[in-house]
């Protein structure tokens, strides 16, 4: 596998397992009756996910990446990096489009 594909399917399963857990605790403590159980199950999966993560970042200690192996540890460290540059494009969005709509 190319370094390209371990960075993509690095961020998909964190990405995942954080906003499944995210969307499972929102739901289940503001639903009710079904809606709860959607919940706990939808924040079930995001451990399980998490879990799935953790244990095939730690199968390896380096990924293939051509003529050199990188470590596990930096792919993490870059998709994590990805992902809190995402979620501060998204707030500030966000803020902007909530902002526009006050306004009018």
């Amino acid at each position: 596998m190319d370094l390209d594909i371990w960075n993509f399917l690095t961020i998909l399963l964190m990405v995942f397992a954080l906003c499944t857990l995210i969307a499972g605790l929102f739901t289940a403590y503001f639903g009710a009756g079904k809606s709860r159980k959607i919940g706990a199950g939808l924040i079930v999966l995001g451990v399980i996910v998490g879990i799935l993560w953790v244990y095939l970042a730690g199968m390896g200690n380096v990924v293939p990446g051509g003529d050199e192996n990188i470590p596990v540890t930096d792919v993490i460290i870059e998709s994590l990096y990805v992902i809190i540059a995402a979620i501060i494009g998204m707030v500030i969005a966000l803020l902007l489009f909530l902002g526009a709509i006050m306004k009018s």
